[in-house]
């Protein structure tokens, strides 16, 4: 889908991204935001009600006087101190410690990489497919931007082995890598001595890693069992402020609070001023009273209740879905590939899914609220993903074509995407919602089966 064809004066056509661009057009189909007849599996949110054992939902906070003048660019010191502490805590203990200095607040997720990518220089920038759609028109705006394609394949679990990174790094001369880790959509996760080895070669080779890290929390073991905690980069970090391992989160997934727009940004203290410069011109800082909400967000003690509570009710949703979907013929190459192969191998290796045996042969963590499935093995015209995307609003549900996340700056590549037979669904809605949306997704492939 594109955006209608109207223009007005010295203004050019944009297309909606991701998730959004599904909402335009599940609109066409009487679909309405919040609309309880509906199933959205593809939104890209958690649910944001009360969670079993988490702690009871912030419903209120108070404006102070000077709240209604600016605030500083950069967020305000309290919780700029708050996140520091809370990196310190979890990754940071024998270390040298992160400080408020470290620390820039935004207000959101894509407002932080929005001034990341106005305060990089003229870079050889490489990004990963599949990834995060808004990439995409991040790496297209910013002109000294220089982006540099690394697919990531079916055959290898949708993974790179930190060898074969390395290579990658000096046969491409990049000076930045910018990935989520977990993945946004493939659930991958990239942690401990594998993680490891990242922060290394950005360390030895002097490439800047941009580690979109806003699903931290949310990580399992295998599929379906909750991890016993995040994972993150920072845990690897020797010096920050020589080591180039920038960090981005927030509140707006780990801690279910997307609509409060509070996003940070965690790196060397120079990054986080000329961060703060691209700040003073782009948005102008983040919200005084809803930035000392935030703080009592991340005490600790409420911190932990929560994404404790996240792991535990998401994975358990993560394992319904993955056995409603795996019992309709939709296959994951997550969790069902071969073992990454040696990096020459890699280069080889064929971009089509492959279907993988029946049975994991090897166990990575998952992460996120997403499952990747592969739907080319359903009847047509379920076997790509805007098809299933398109009749599957019949059944009022919304999920996301796997092309969508190809991040294809300027058009470059051609089309047809390798990623056409896949299909990104989402369990982050409420469990009934989950179930609902499940359940007449059951029915859509049953009715296709007896065509």
């Amino acid at each position: 889908m594109t955006a209608p064809r109207e223009t007005v004066g010295a203004f050019r056509q944009l297309p909606f991204m991701g998730v959004i661009r599904v909402n335009v057009e599940a609109m066409r189909h009487g679909f309405r935001m919040g609309d309880p007849a509906w199933a959205n599996l593809g939104q890209g949110q958690p649910e944001v009600g009360e969670l079993r054992g988490a702690p009871p939902r912030l419903a209120a906070f108070e404006v102070e006087p000077a709240d209604h003048a600016y605030g500083a660019v950069e967020g305000i010191p309290e919780l700029r101190e708050a996140v520091a502490d809370h990196y310190n805590r979890l990754f940071r203990r024998g270390k040298a410690p992160y400080t408020a200095e470290h620390v820039a607040i935004a207000p959101g997720g894509r407002a932080a990489l929005t001034r990341a990518g106005a305060a990089l220089d003229r870079v050889r920038l490489g990004y990963f497919t599949p990834d995060y759609t808004a990439y995409e028109d991040l790496l297209t705006t910013f002109h000294r931007l220089d982006p540099v394609h690394i697919e990531l394949r079916a055959a290898e679990a949708f993974r790179l082995a930190p060898d074969a990174l390395a290579d990658r790094v000096e046969r491409d001369r990049l000076g930045a890598l910018l990935i989520s880790n977990p993945c946004n959509p493939t659930g991958v996760v990239v942690a401990g001595d594998e993680l490891r080895a990242w922060v290394e070669l950005a360390r030895r080779r002097g490439v800047t890693l941009l580690m979109d890290e806003f699903y931290s929390h949310y990580v399992y073991e295998g599929a379906g069992t909750p991890a016993p905690g995040p994972v993150s980069a920072a845990e690897f970090v020797d010096d920050p402020d020589r080591d180039p391992v920038v960090i981005f989160d927030g509140l707006t997934k780990c801690f279910r609070y997307p609509g409060w727009r509070v996003g940070w940004v965690v790196g060397p203290r120079a990054v986080i001023r000329a961060l703060t410069a691209a700040g003073s011109f782009l948005d102008g800082g983040p919200s005084r009273p809803i930035q000392r909400a935030a703080v009592e967000v991340l005490r600790p003690n409420r911190a932990d209740q929560e994404t404790d509570a996240v792991r535990a009710e998401f994975a358990q949703k993560q394992r319904l879905t993955l056995s409603r979907l795996s019992a309709l013929g939709v296959r994951f190459p997550v969790l069902h590939a071969a073992p990454t192969p040696s990096p020459r191998g890699a280069d080889r290796a064929r971009s089509a899914p492959d279907p993988g045996p029946a049975e994991p042969v090897r166990q990575h963590r998952t992460g996120t609220f997403y499952v990747w499935g592969d739907v080319s093995g359903l009847p047509p015209p379920l076997n790509t993903g805007l098809g299933f995307m398109r009749e599957a609003f019949r059944h009022r549900v919304l999920t996301v074509p796997g092309e969508y996340f190809d991040v294809n700056p300027n058009r470059a590549r051609p089309a047809p995407s390798p990623l056409e037979g896949f299909v990104r669904f989402s369990f982050g809605p409420p469990r009934a919602t989950l179930e609902a949306g499940l359940e007449r997704l059951g029915q859509m492939v049953a009715e296709m089966k007896e065509q």
